[in-house]
């Protein structure tokens, strides 16, 4: 059984990414959404203040919380899906997803003053004889197009949008949202601390971006009709459903609301007939090992999400996959660049292990064995790309990481 709440934001939020920032003359971006493991922190604190426990107490390991366990061996706590989202007047609410790395979304000619949307997918395709490429699969995502165009960015789909994408056709122009009209950005100045005296240090001046979360009731002239904020769905505990949480940086605060959310049921009897899928990260996914430290990123963790094993191959290249009861072929993949994973743990008072995660919305197809179930592609979806051992020890997976919808394949 799962909870969703929607999270609003009651004041500019500072969304830290991955990079450091804080000395003279740095700056400090802002990621939106940011990694799952910001709610995730989020609600824990929530509910362990809830419960009048000692935070300090529970950072060491000597309390534990029914729900959450202790910070080296989380409980039944998970957050199963971290999503942008907008609530409208009437209290809808609706998800916003990130496009999937086969989807290429194009800017076109202007018509009536406003530039053309188009939205294409890429194919995966066997490259012709005598053809030679560094791919490592048998089939690779091809767009076919006429004229070459430059792929546009800062778009998300709605969720009806979304559903088509699961359902295996192409979303709509009208099926897109820009990020302008989703947030803005605020350059703010910060001032270093002295350690010692806790006073403004002299010619320690950084800036930062604040993220401006669009609401109905700013004095937008754009008239915004809903307000921005973020859905958070999680399993294994009782989520508050109203009140206030500290999110992101600088403690800024954000109110919650019981939201009635439903995440769309994929076509699983669709998928087991036809016997082909698309994995599609919706969090991003840590599958390699962290990175020593001193060592660049991506030195010894992988692109294959878990479950697939590179040392069983199939003759034309496929790679094997088996987890939780679905099994198949990897024949084709979509993967953007890396990005490098880490976080502050305050159990520890330390910077958490880097570690290279592939992107929301990398894509793999599949090719299904016989025999398989529309109740092993429900339960990959329930329990994520991790391993059993990884539910008992991994603190990312209760942090919402390596979570995955299932597409129809094309």
């Amino acid at each position: 059984m799962s909870q969703t709440v929607f999270l609003d934001p009651l004041d500019v939020l500072f969304l830290r990414g991955n990079k450091l920032f804080g000395d003279p003359g740095s700056f400090g971006e802002s990621l939106v959404p940011p990694w799952p493991s910001a709610a995730a922190g989020a609600l824990r604190s929530r509910l362990l203040a809830d419960a009048g426990i000692d935070l300090a107490a529970f950072a060491r390991g000597e309390v534990s919380h029914p729900q959450l366990g202790t910070p080296q061996r989380p409980g039944t706590f998970t957050v199963t899906a971290f999503q942008l989202a907008r609530r409208f007047a009437d209290g809808r609410v609706e998800a916003l997803h990130a496009p999937p790395a086969d989807l290429v979304i194009v800017d076109g000619q202007e018509k009536a003053g406003k530039p053309t949307v188009t939205v294409r997918n890429l194919a995966p395709t066997r490259l012709a004889q005598g053809l030679a490429s560094s791919a490592p699969l048998p089939l690779v995502p091809v767009l076919a197009e006429s004229q070459r165009q430059k792929p546009a960015s800062g778009y998300w789909l709605t969720e009806a949008g979304w559903r088509k994408y699961l359902a295996g056709h192409i979303p709509e122009a009208d099926e897109l949202v820009r990020s302008s009209d989703l947030w803005a950005l605020d350059l703010r100045v910060g001032v270093g601390l002295d350690e010692a005296t806790r006073s403004a240090a002299e010619g320690r001046l950084f800036s930062v971006q604040a993220v401006a979360l669009r609401q109905r009731h700013h004095p937008d002239p754009r008239g915004a009709a809903f307000d921005t904020g973020f859905l958070a769905t999680v399993a294994g505990a009782t989520l508050p459903q109203t009140g206030p949480v500290r999110l992101g940086g600088d403690g800024r605060a954000a109110a919650i609301t019981g939201a009635d959310w439903q995440a769309p049921e994929p076509y699983y009897d669709d998928i087991v007939r036809a016997r082909r899928c698309r994995l599609v990260l919706t969090t991003p996914g840590i599958f390699g090992s962290p990175l020593p430290p001193g060592e660049g990123p991506g030195v010894r963790a992988g692109w294959l999400p878990i479950g697939a094993d590179a040392s069983q191959r199939r003759e034309d290249g496929a790679i094997r996959f088996d987890l939780h009861g679905v099994a198949g072929w990897i024949v084709s993949a979509a993967v953007p660049r890396f990005e490098v994973v880490s976080g502050w743990d305050l159990s520890q008072w330390q910077p958490k292990p880097a570690q290279r995660a592939a992107p929301t919305g990398s894509v793999w197809w599949l090719e299904l064995d016989e025999g398989m179930t529309a109740e092993a592609l429900r339960k990959l979806v329930e329990r994520g790309l991790w391993q059993e051992r990884d539910y008992d020890a991994n603190p990312r997976r209760a942090e919402g990481f390596n979570r995955v919808a299932i597409a129809r394949g094309t």
